[in-house]
């Protein structure tokens, strides 16, 4: 990334609630427990990876979807 934006600094900060409710959705999915204080520090690695992994693959599902459906 250029200049000096974080790598976890959303491109469309309008997103925040939609990524948050995704975040939700597959942490329940997984049957992993979100820490309610927002640190994730005592999450174990492979639920981490885990929730990472399901939220990427999410996003490229709705990412194709929509190239899908944009006329060319």
């Amino acid at each position: 990334m250029a200049g000096n934006r974080s790598s976890n600094t959303l491109v469309v900060p309008q997103a925040t609630q939609a990524l948050n409710q995704l975040k939700y959705e597959a942490a329940q999915e997984l049957g992993i427990q979100i820490p309610a204080d927002g640190y994730y520090g005592n999450v174990a690695t492979r639920d981490a990876g885990s929730l990472g992994g399901y939220i990427t693959r999410k996003l490229v599902q709705i990412a194709e979807q929509q190239l899908a459906g944009q006329s060319r």
